[in-house]
């Protein structure tokens, strides 16, 4: 056994992880990331990246199709095909370029990397199992980004035909029918794509709706959506496990020949069994704690890692960031707190003091959510004035054919200072920073209003909804 002291032990190399460990080395500190895998993490590996490469080439499918009927643009093309191999070597190259780029940037900073499975022997110490055997590494502080993983439904156990997210964005084949149990952002991401790809998709939902973290009104357009796409929506209803095998037609899923049946307990107690080529199990994600963090005996905030506002936890020279510490589990806020944590290593005196984490969702249409909303702000006893404008009143969202959808203000009324922005529509994703940004710099609704914006242009509809906030809006 070998053995290696550094100032700074980052586990994991994912968003956070990798982030923290260029800004440290960058600052002169002695680093070494420990990887399991790949540097990158769940967003680039089985995750963000390859599920937006995923999401595009299914909607560059799908408008190709509408091109085979006859349709409002006059363009009319023969019935595409797809070669669902070349997809997902596309996909692969995209995180494999991605991946070098990582790992590049890691080794230009002087960061080193270990690839192997750590392991706690106390706060100062980690041993790592590694393909050149076993190192112990002694630091003088560590880094927790060791990230989350799929939440495993007892009844439903990942294996066979049913997945977490990471064997579905990993199918050779598209399967003719995807069941999809849990309707929040990871299911419907995916489950979307698959409709666009021809697949037959059911989404299982426990609760009355789907996307309960947004509120009803920006899940609706969503929720239409998928009755255009005809995905069936099973609300109130509650999977409780596969019984048996079945035929399941020309089973095009890469399994075995059959589709298991789900079966489902509707609201009013009946059943009903599903026969489908795969199951895709989404019900949320867990931290991971599989590598020795008992030894640390550190102060904990339910499952997650308790931190103050440096990313601190209860043990000195022991911080953690990223998805071990809590909601919102988002690769981009643990790429923040990874710089605060560098920074705070390196002798500084930054904080982590954001107003606000963009939430985005993929779904076809995307939704942004930044912010307070209406009902959190009455939850919080604040007065606001709201503005919203409706993509029906868009010229830009005519030309692109995607007028479902809207972009909401919410404001302190005393002096309009913006307290949160929330959109749904076609490619409203790339506005998330600016909302985000005018509510970091504490923008009012009569700035925003008063910012000359290019037209025609999706974001011409923020400068709207701030002038219906104060009374004076023009294009409804």
């Amino acid at each position: 056994m070998s053995e290696k002291k550094v100032d700074l032990l980052v586990l994991g190399a994912g968003p956070g992880g990798y982030v923290c460990a260029i800004r440290a080395a960058k600052q002169g500190i002695d680093t070494l990331v420990v990887e399991q895998h790949k540097p990158g993490g769940t967003c680039l590996n089985v995750g963000c990246i390859p599920s937006k490469a995923l999401i595009h080439a299914a909607g560059e499918f799908h408008n190709a199709v509408s091109y085979s009927a006859e349709n409002e643009l006059g363009i009319t093309a023969g019935k595409p095909q797809i070669n669902f191999a070349a997809t997902l070597a596309w996909k692969n190259r995209i995180v494999e370029n991605l991946n070098d780029g990582v790992s590049g940037l890691l080794q230009r900073a002087g960061a080193s990397v270990l690839y192997g499975n750590a392991r706690f022997l106390d706060g100062k110490t980690v041993e790592v199992q590694s393909a050149d055997g076993v190192i112990r590494v002694h630091a003088k502080n560590i880094v927790i980004a060791t990230g989350s993983e799929p939440i495993e439904v007892p009844a439903l156990p990942f294996g066979g035909n049913v997945m977490s997210s990471t064997e579905a964005l990993e199918l050779t084949e598209i399967p003719e029918t995807l069941a999809v149990v849990g309707g929040g952002y990871i299911g419907l991401e995916i489950g979307i794509a698959y409709a666009k790809l021809g697949a037959r998709v059911v989404v299982v939902e426990a609760s009355d709706r789907i996307l309960p973290q947004y509120d009803s009104a920006l899940t609706a357009p969503v929720a239409k959506r998928l009755s255009a796409l005809n995905v069936e929506l099973m609300l109130n209803a509650k999977a409780h496990g596969l019984s048996g095998n079945k035929p399941a037609g020309n089973n095009k899923s890469g399994s075995n020949g059959a589709g298991n049946n789900l079966e489902i307990e509707l609201q009013d107690g009946s059943t009903r069994s599903l026969a489908a080529s795969k199951v895709l199990v989404t019900v949320g994600r867990k931290p991971r704690s599989d590598y020795g963090l008992e030894e640390l005996s550190l102060t904990m905030d339910g499952s997650f890692i308790a931190i103050d506002n440096k990313c601190q936890t209860s043990m000195r020279g022991v911080y953690a960031i990223g998805d071990v510490t809590g909601e919102p589990m988002l690769a981009h806020r643990a790429m923040a707190q990874g710089e605060v944590v560098a920074d705070v290593i390196a002798g500084g005196d930054t904080i982590y003091d954001k107003q606000c984490i963009p939430a985005v969702c993929f779904t076809d249409p995307e939704i942004v959510s930044v912010g307070l909303s209406p009902a959190d702000a009455t939850e919080q006893g604040i007065d606001t004035t709201v503005g919203q404008f409706p993509l029906q009143a868009s010229g830009r969202a005519m030309t692109m054919e995607r007028t479902d959808g809207f972009i909401r203000v919410v404001a302190l009324k005393e002096n309009g200072m913006v307290l949160g922005v929330q959109a749904v529509g076609s490619q409203v994703s790339e506005l998330s920073a600016v909302f985000a940004l005018a509510i970091e710099m504490g923008a009012r609704i009569e700035d925003i209003a008063a910012t000359v914006h290019a037209h025609p242009t999706i974001s011409e509809g923020f400068q709207e909804a701030c002038m219906n906030a104060l009374g004076h809006g023009l294009h409804v």
